[in-house]
């Protein structure tokens, strides 16, 4: 991720906030960061099902959430949101924050759909970077049978050398690897491990 731009400007006096915290202390800090940032209206839940209602009732542009719930995993909230249909909640963008940057926690907030996962301890810098970046990147949601989120590619290459792209955004590298790849009747039997010999 770049670092944060100085002079980038982000206006959130208008924004509405959800934090999810059951940790007391967790969600004065949270807090005390947002209103640092002028965010005048953010709501605090302690408790999933709470969370829950303020998403039904409440039009959101930005949720915090606690990683480490007490009650229920916060990866099943955020699906549940994903999943919800609630219009335009269940696109917004949410920021999943742990003590645990261990890959599989990495994993299982990238296939719930979390945005991104920011670790603790949080500091007001690290949390803005993340709201400026995703306030400006432009990953297309998908929903399909088994995930709905953001994209979880943050780079798109095109699909793999020798695969014929199928959508019509597909960049034009991926035309030059298509022409470039292996004829046809060589097979992957000539790689070992999945590298080139």
């Amino acid at each position: 991720m770049a670092r944060f731009d100085p002079k980038a400007w982000i206006n959130l006096e208008k924004a509405r906030v959800l934090l999810l915290d059951d940790h007391v202390e967790g969600g004065n800090i949270l807090a005390q960061i947002v209103t640092g940032f002028g965010v005048k209206r953010f709501m605090r839940s302690t408790a999933v099902a709470e969370a829950k209602e303020v998403c039904a009732s409440t039009e959101l542009h930005l949720i915090l959430v606690n990683a480490n719930l007490h009650e229920s995993p916060a990866f099943e909230f955020i699906d549940w949101l994903r999943r919800a249909g609630l219009q335009p909640n269940s696109f917004t963008p949410v920021i999943l924050i742990t003590g645990h940057t261990q890959r599989s926690v990495v994993e299982k907030a990238r296939d719930c759909g979390a945005n991104l996962v920011l670790a603790k301890p949080v500091s007001p810098l690290s949390m803005l970077e993340r709201i400026v970046w995703i306030a400006r990147e432009k990953r297309p949601f998908v929903n399909c049978e088994t995930y709905m989120g953001p994209d979880r590619r943050f780079h798109d290459t095109g699909p793999p050398a020798g695969v014929a792209g199928r959508r019509h955004n597909d960049p034009p590298e991926a035309v030059a690897s298509e022409a470039a790849a292996d004829p046809p009747g060589e097979s992957a039997e000539q790689f070992e491990g999945g590298e080139a010999a």
